[in-house]
């Protein structure tokens, strides 16, 4: 990590980070394959600017099955006018390009998944180079950055936002506030489940602040999730001070502040099969309660599996596909701050 930290990224574009007015363009991801030699990838990316003030890196695709963001910051590109904000919005909408062309939550390149890359690695395959140029590019711009995910094809949310707290009061007051300034239905928090190769790690890293969204799922583009994100998209830039309050965005709703505790809040399958679940997202669960059962399609003479919540909470979200392996995430529950 150490070596690969220091040097500068391959990808290169010709928008100006530090001019004035909304560019759209694309970056150049060396890509030289087969059928083109010295080829790149053109991924999509917009800066807008008037002046000086905050920087807010918005970014989605970073699992290319999730479309609530995406659609969201296509939106934010198009509506922003520099004439109406003051600071900068990098919006990056097809954060791993070639997953979120195909719809898949990794890479088919190189099977890379970009929020398990960081800090990546100049020198790598695309993934692995994404993930480098926006750690190391990208967000030491950012005075804060919004990373919009949902649950994409496997899973489907209850639309939330997200941040990892670390006890340092003055820092959780001020994501607390941001979380607050999104207005999704629920923003839960968590403390112990973060590991180093994610977004959120990487903006530690790069001495920004990171906040996350969970905003639907099902493969689909979810109504309300959507909504959520340009909402939030929005009252963020507000928080922030780079574009002024609406009278709607005064009145943005209150968010219900949740945790994640450790990983008794999911439940994962014991045994490959055909799942049958037998509570709903959004449903309030105790610990030992019956969360579904597993059946055995191809022995249907034996007896289904009980599967079991292993701590009280909110269902915040579902497994979509009703065929399971050992070990898929069935289940994902959050619980109120006390």
């Amino acid at each position: 990590m150490a070596k690969t930290q220091g040097q500068r990224s391959r990808i290169t574009t010709d928008l100006d980070f530090n001019a004035d007015g909304k560019q759209i363009g694309y970056l150049r991801l060396p890509h030289s394959v087969h059928r083109s030699a010295y080829g790149f990838l053109a991924m999509p990316i917009a800066i807008i600017k008037n002046g000086k003030g905050p920087t807010v890196l918005s970014m989605s695709g970073n699992h290319g099955d999730e479309y609530e963001g995406q659609i969201a910051n296509s939106k934010l590109i198009r509506g922003l006018n520099p004439k109406d904000m003051k600071g900068t919005v990098i919006v990056l909408p097809m954060a791993n390009f070639p997953a979120a062309q195909a719809g898949m939550r990794t890479s088919p390149i190189d099977q890379g998944n970009l929020n398990r890359t960081f800090p990546g690695d100049p020198n790598g395959t695309p993934t692995w180079m994404i993930s480098h140029f926006i750690e190391t590019e990208l967000m030491p711009r950012a005075d804060l950055v919004l990373d919009l995910h949902s649950g994409g094809s496997s899973l489907n949310y209850i639309p939330s936002a997200l941040a990892r707290m670390g006890g340092d009061k003055k820092r959780d007051a001020k994501i607390k506030a941001l979380l607050e300034a999104f207005a999704a239905p629920i923003s839960y928090v968590t403390t112990a489940l973060g590991e180093n190769r994610t977004s959120t790690a990487a903006a530690e890293r790069a001495g920004t602040t990171i906040i996350g969204t969970e905003l639907g799922g099902k493969g689909t583009v979810d109504i309300d999730g959507t909504k959520v994100a340009v909402n939030g998209v929005r009252g963020i830039l507000e928080h922030m001070g780079i574009v002024k309050e609406t009278d709607i965005t005064r009145k943005r709703p209150k968010t219900r502040i949740m945790e994640v505790k450790d990983v008794s809040y999911y439940v994962y399958a014991p045994h490959p099969g055909l799942f049958e679940p037998v509570v709903k997202l959004g449903a309030t669960v105790k610990k030992g309660q019956t969360a579904g059962f597993v059946h055995f399609m191809d022995d249907p003479g034996r007896e289904p599996v009980e599967v079991k919540f292993n701590t009280n909470g909110l269902v915040l979200c579902e497994r979509i596909p009703g065929k399971i392996e050992r070990g898929d995430c069935l289940f994902h529950l959050a619980s109120d701050v006390k």
